[in-house]
Order: structure tokens, then C-alpha cells, then sequence
């Protein structure tokens, strides 16, 4: 399964944390104040296909993170293949700027196999498409190796860490292309719910949102 980033290097910018697309705030980001994603991150999820930890982007990955992109199945909806400088960029921006953007690599069991973007999408431009609600928090995906792919990892490690950034977070957001079904599957499955189809400057996407469950109500007895 794969998700796509927060916009492509180059063309039409969706997200604006790499470009110089800028959007007025309601809660400005400020230098300095770390963390504006989340305070959730990094973790170490117990699930049911072993133990996955989820761990900020560090310079040695950066070839993994190069070989994962320009695998066409990846590149499909990333669009960061090509020159590793393309990349590179894309991922330095995230660490260098000011948290609003978080990118991770995951491993599962000691092994990295994913690579993960946990942002603020109400500060993002994305939130001029969509009724956005203050700490909303987007995420996108990408299962690196192909024996990764279509054995339902995505759903299961997507519902741990939806589960574990809930209790950080009001709302989640995704907003996988249209195009790919098994992202808006794993999506489904981690439970969140088809909201809205956008129309963003780059793709057609799914608007996909999940809440914390409401509380259960305790039936008392006479």
C-alpha cells in the first residue's frame, strides 16, 4: 500500500511546506516551539505482526528512502523519483523547518520497512480544501518493500498508530488519491470514514477522517 506526500518537488504544490505557497493561520507555527505536530512521536506500538516503532527521519536513510521512491509502484503517487537531490530535499525541508511536518521511517521488529508523514493539516494548505478543525493531524504512507505490499500491514500498523495519535489529536486526516484503492482500503480498515472526494492542484483525492471513539456509556443498575 502506498499513501503519497504531502505535495510533489516540483508542478503544482498542494501542501505548502516546501514551497513558498503560504496560507494565512489561525494558530501560526512559531520556530522554536517544538513539537507543533504532535508530542506523540516517536513511539513504539505493540501490534499484532510485531513490535513497530515509529522514529524521525535520520540522514543514513536517506538511500533507502531514495530506493523506496523510485520503485514505479511508489512513484506512481509520491513523485519523488528520479535524482536522489529530489528526495533529499523533499525530506531535509520537513526536518530543517519550523515541525509542522514530521517524517519518520518505521520499523517492524528492528527493520525499517515504512516511511510515514505526520503533519498539522489545519496549518497546511490542504485546509483550504476541506472544513478544517484547529490540531487537525494528517498522515501519509508508503510500504518501502514490494513483500511488504498486499498483506494487510498497512491497515494494521495505520490502526496502531491511529489509535496511539488519538490520544493527542481531535480528528485524523488522509487524503489518498482516487486512484488508489488500496490505500483507501487500509484507510477503511484502520477505521476511517469516506468523508468528501477533493479536488486538490495535483490529484483527485479521497478525504478520509477519523475521531476518537465517544465514550461508553456505564448502564447502572437499580
Amino acid at each position: 500500500m502506498q499513501g503519497q506526500p504531502a505535495h510533489p518537488p516540483e508542478g503544482p504544490r498542494r501542501a505548502g511546506r516546501l514551497g513558498d505557497d503560504t496560507v494565512g493561520l489561525r494558530d501560526p507555527a512559531q520556530p522554536g516551539r517544538h513539537p507543533v505536530t504532535t508530542p506523540a512521536l516517536p513511539c513504539t506500538l505493540t501490534t499484532p505482526v510485531g513490535e513497530f516503532r515509529l522514529r524521525p527521519v535520520r540522514p543514513t536513510d536517506l538511500p533507502l528512502l531514495i530506493d523506496w521512491m523510485n520503485d514505479p509502484a511508489i512513484a506512481a503517487y509520491w513523485a519523488l523519483d528520479g535524482p536522489a537531490e529530489r528526495t533529499e530535499r523533499h525530506v531535509d525541508a520537513q526536518l530543517t523547518g519550523d515541525g509542522r511536518s514530521t517524517p519518520c521511517v518505521g520499523l517492524l521488529d528492528g527493520t525499517p520497512m515504512s516511511y510515514w508523514e505526520v503533519y498539522r493539516a489545519d496549518l497546511d494548505p490542504l485546509a483550504r480544501h476541506y472544513p478544517s478543525r484547529p490540531h487537525d493531524t494528517g498522515i501519509h504512507l508508503l510500504l518501502g518493500p514490494p513483500e511488504a505490499r498486499g498483506r494487510g500491514l498497512g491497515s494494521i500498523l495505520l490502526t496502531a498508530l491511529a489509535d496511539h495519535l488519538l490520544r493527542h489529536a481531535p480528528r485524523l486526516v488522509g487524503e489518498p488519491d482516487v486512484r488508489n484503492t488500496p490505500s483507501i482500503q487500509a484507510f477503511h480498515k484502520a477505521g476511517f470514514h469516506r468523508t468528501a472526494e477533493l479536488d486538490l492542484p495535483d490529484k483527485r483525492a479521497v478525504l478520509m477522517t477519523r475521531e476518537p471513539a465517544p465514550p461508553t456509556r456505564k448502564t447502572v443498575t437499580p
